[in-house]
């Protein structure tokens, strides 16, 4: 299949909207949706990958960490909130598991930020950045990349919301949500499955 290189915010803007429609289980703690999302995601040969950063507005303030980490298969997300949580070995063996592929964009610094809960060695990571390449696509942004794949947009208008929120709202779940499923499809579209 031939990819376009690149895409014009107006091309962008004219493409449908797209959004994970499946259950969304934000995971504060252990417990019975923990286990299942640890069931669920083990079960898994390939599943989405992304994590949230609460932003920082003032070049001289300390980078926060990473707040959220998102994991999706093709029909169900789960955002664990590392801030309440940690990561727990559980987690941390599924990042690690050399049988499910994991991926996600720009993974490097993603990688960087969680082993600071947690030493791991991360394996089976696709950066679907790099990968896109190969398919002559210049474009390197999530939403682009959907644009260019799927030809369809994703919404990125909570990208810069508290992610350390007591709660996080339903726009912010959704996002979340989206960011890890859609580089899982984008995957396999890229792949042809």
């Amino acid at each position: 299949m031939v990819f376009k290189e690149s895409v014009t915010p107006e091309e962008i803007e004219s493409l449908e909207l797209i959004a994970f429609d499946g259950p969304i289980t934000v995971v504060t703690g252990r417990g019975e949706e923990f286990d299942e999302a640890i069931r669920h995601l083990s079960s898994c040969r390939m599943i989405g990958f992304d994590t949230e950063t609460k932003p920082i507005f003032n070049n001289k303030a300390h980078r926060n960490g990473t707040a959220l980490l998102q994991l999706s298969s093709e029909t169900n997300a789960y955002l664990f909130r590392l801030q309440m949580l940690g990561l727990p070995a559980e987690l941390a063996r599924i990042l690690a598991d050399n049988s499910i592929t994991k991926v996600g964009a720009a993974v490097s610094d993603d990688i960087r930020g969680l082993q600071r809960y947690v030493d791991f060695k991360a394996a089976r990571f696709m950066d679907l950045q790099s990968f896109a390449e190969r398919y002559g696509i210049k474009d390197k942004s999530v939403k682009k990349l959907a644009a260019i794949i799927l030809g369809r947009k994703v919404s990125k208008a909570q990208q810069l919301s508290n992610w350390e929120a007591p709660e996080l709202s339903r726009p912010q779940q959704l996002y979340a949500a989206t960011d890890a499923w859609i580089c899982l499809k984008m995957y396999k579209a890229l792949l042809g499955a």
